[in-house]
C-alpha cells in the first residue's frame, strides 16, 4: 500500500503499522535471505528446502567457536557453575550485580516463548527428530555465548561518575575496538552504531511489543476467547504490565537483575515440574520417545529430505531460542562482579544449557509422550504445547499461562536495560535520555497490547537478527584474543599442579 494509502487508513495503530509494512518486506528481504533447494531421497521423493543466510552465518559460528575454543562449553563447565554459584565472588569486585544475577537477567530475555511455542513448532515442521538438532545447537551456542560475554566485561567502561561500580559494554564496545586494533576506528564506529541502533528496534519490538500482545493473547484465551471479559481491552492489561514494568526498570539494573534472579528461577522451576509431571505420568512412553526423536531425526521415514528438513528446522528454533551470536546476553553481563572477563564468560556459556538444552528438551518430550504432535492438525505453538499439558491435567494449561504472562514479563525488563544501554551509547548516558526512554519504552507495552502491529513486530524481529551479523565479524575478529585470554586464564587458575 502507498504511504497516503496507509494515512488514509482509520486508527493510529492502522498507521503505524501500515507505514512499517514496506520497510519491514526490505529488512526481511536483507536480514532472511534464503536458497531454495529440492533434494530426492532414494525412494524418489522430492523434497522442498529454504536456507536462511542468518541461520548458516549464526550455526557457522557455533561450530566455530566450539571447534576453536575445544569444546570450552565441556571442559569447563564444572567451574562454570562453581563461579555462577558463588565460590569465586569477592566483594571489592568492580561491577554492579552478581554473577548468577546477570545470567537470571541474560535467561529473563531468552527464555519464553520459544522455549514453549519454538519448540512445539520445531516439531510440528521438522518432527520429533528437530529436537536433536535444537540440543546440540544449544550445546554448540553455549561457545558462541561465551566468547560474547568475556568480550564484553573485557571492553566494559564506566560513565557514570555517580556509580562508581556501574559499567556499561556489549557488542557496541568490542566492536569498535576489533576495528580500532585494524586501524579503522571510523568502520569500527559506524559498525558499533548500526549494532546499538538493532539493538533499540529489538527491544521496542520483539523486546517489548511482542511480549505483550502474546500475554494478551493468553489472558483473552484462558478467560473465555472472544467472549472474555479483556476481549477488547488490551489497552488495560497493557496498563497493567506497564505500572509493573515501571516499578522494576525505575530501579535501574539493580532493580531488573534482583526481580530477574527471582523471577527466573521461580518461572523455570514451576514449568520445569510441571513438565516433569506430565512426563512421570507417561513414564511408560519415555523410552518410546527417545527412540522416536532419534530415529527421526538420523533415519526420518521422508529419507535425506525429511533429515535436511529436521536439522534445518532445529538449527533455526535453536537460534531465534537462545539468541547466542546476536550479542544481547553481553550487555548485562557486562554489568557483573568480576574482575576476570573469562570467568564471566563460562557463567554466560550456561545460558543456552538451561534455556535450549534444558527447558526446550522437556517441552519436547511433553509433546511427543503425550502424542499431540500427531492429532493436531494444523495446530503449533502455544496451543499444541498447551493441549500436550492438559492431556495429563485439565488445570495445567492455566499453569501454563502464568508462565507465559511472566516469561513474557521478565523478557520486557531485559529488553529494556539492553535497549537503554544501546541508545546511551549512541548519544551519552544522559539522565534525560534515560527518562525520556522509560517513557517511550512503557507507552510501547500499551501499545503492543493493545493493536496487532504485525509489521512493526516484523521490522524489529528483522533488526534483533541483524545484530548477529556484525556481532559475529567482531567476534571473528577478536577470536586469537578470546583464544589467548582463555589460555591465560585456565594456566592460571584451572591448570593442575606437576606431580613431583
Amino acid at each position: 500500500m502507498s504511504e497516503q494509502g496507509c494515512i488514509a487508513n482509520q486508527g493510529f495503530d492502522s498507521t503505524i503499522d501500515c507505514l512499517f509494512g514496506k520497510m519491514a518486506d526490505v529488512a526481511e528481504g536483507i536480514v532472511f535471505y534464503s536458497k531454495d533447494f529440492t533434494l530426492t531421497s532414494a525412494d524418489g521423493t522430492v523434497s522442498e528446502h529454504t536456507l536462511p543466510f542468518i541461520i548458516v552465518w549464526l550455526a557457522a559460528a557455533s561450530i566455530f567457536f566450539t571447534l576453536y575454543l575445544g569444546f570450552a562449553n565441556f571442559r569447563y563447565f564444572k567451574h562454570a557453575c562453581q563461579v555462577v554459584t558463588g565460590k569465586f565472588d569477592k566483594k571489592n569486585e568492580k561491577g554492579e550485580v552478581s554473577s548468577f544475577q546477570a545470567l537470571s537477567a541474560s535467561l529473563s530475555g531468552t527464555v519464553g516463548l520459544g522455549n514453549i511455542a519454538g519448540v512445539a513448532i520445531a516439531i510440528s515442521l521438522g518432527g520429533p527428530g528437530a529436537v536433536v538438532w535444537m540440543t546440540i545447537m544449544g550445546l554448540m551456542g553455549m561457545n558462541t555465548k561465551f566468547a560474547e560475554v568475556m568480550l564484553g566485561v573485557k571492553y566494559r567502561e564506566h560513565h557514570n561518575p555517580d556509580e562508581p561500580k556501574s559499567f556499561s559494554g556489549g557488542p557496541m564496545y568490542y566492536l569498535k575496538q576489533a576495528f580500532v586494533k585494524r586501524k579503522m576506528p571510523e568502520v569500527g564506529t559506524i559498525v558499533a552504531i548500526f549494532f546499538a541502533l538493532c539493538c533499540i528496534g529489538g527491544a521496542f519490538g520483539a523486546g517489548n511489543m511482542f511480549q505483550a500482545n502474546q500475554a494478551y493473547g493468553q489472558i483473552v484465551s484462558i478467560t473465555g476467547g472472544e467472549a472474555s471479559y479483556f476481549a477488547d481491552k488490551g489497552w488495560l492489561v497493557g496498563v497493567v504490565i506497564a505500572i509493573f514494568a515501571g516499578l522494576v526498570i525505575l530501579g535501574g539494573l539493580k532493580s531488573i537483575a534482583g526481580v530477574a534472579s527471582r523471577l527466573v528461577p521461580l518461572m523455570g522451576g514451576i514449568y520445569l515440574l510441571a513438565g516433569l509431571i506430565v512426563i512421570g505420568m507417561n513414564y511408560d512412553k519415555i523410552g518410546p520417545a527417545f527412540v522416536t526423536i532419534f530415529n527421526d531425526a538420523f533415519t526420518p521415514a521422508a529419507g535425506i529430505g525429511g533429515l535436511v528438513g529436521g536439522l534445518l528446522v532445529g538449527v533455526q528454533r535453536a537460534s531465534f531460542s537462545n539468541e547466542a551470536g546476536l550479542g544481547s546476553a553481553a550487555i548485562v553481563h557486562a554489568a557483573a562482579k568480576t574482575n576476570y572477563p573469562v570467568r564471566q564468560g563460562f557463567v554466560g556459556m550456561l545460558g543456552p544449557l538451561v534455556d535450549t538444552v534444558l527447558i526446550c528438551n522437556v517441552t519436547a518430550l511433553v509433546i511427543v509422550v503425550t502424542g499431540v504432535y500427531q492429532s493436531t492438525d494444523g495446530m503449533q505453538g502455544v496451543e499444541m504445547t498447551s493441549l500436550a499439558f492438559g492431556d495429563a491435567i485439565s488445570w495445567f494449561p492455566y499453569i501454563l499461562t502464568l508462565t507465559v504472562i511472566l516469561f513474557a514479563f521478565s523478557t520486557i525488563i531485559t529488553w529494556y536495560y539492553y535497549g537503554e544501554k544501546a541508545l546511551g551509547y549512541i548519544v551519552g548516558e544522559k539522565k534525560s535520555v534515560i527518562i525520556g526512554m522509560k517513557v517511550v519504552f512503557l507507552f510501547a507495552i500499551i501499545l503492543g497490547a493493545s493493536a496487532e502491529l504485525r509489521n512493526v513486530i516484523r521490522f524489529t524481529d528483522a533488526m534483533i537478527l541483524s545484530m548477529g551479523i556484525p556481532n559475529i565479524i567482531g567476534l571473528y575478529m577478536l577470536a586469537p584474543e578470546i583464544k589467548k585470554d582463555l589460555k591465560a586464564y585456565t594456566k592460571k587458575f584451572l591448570a593442575k599442579p606437576a606431580k613431583k
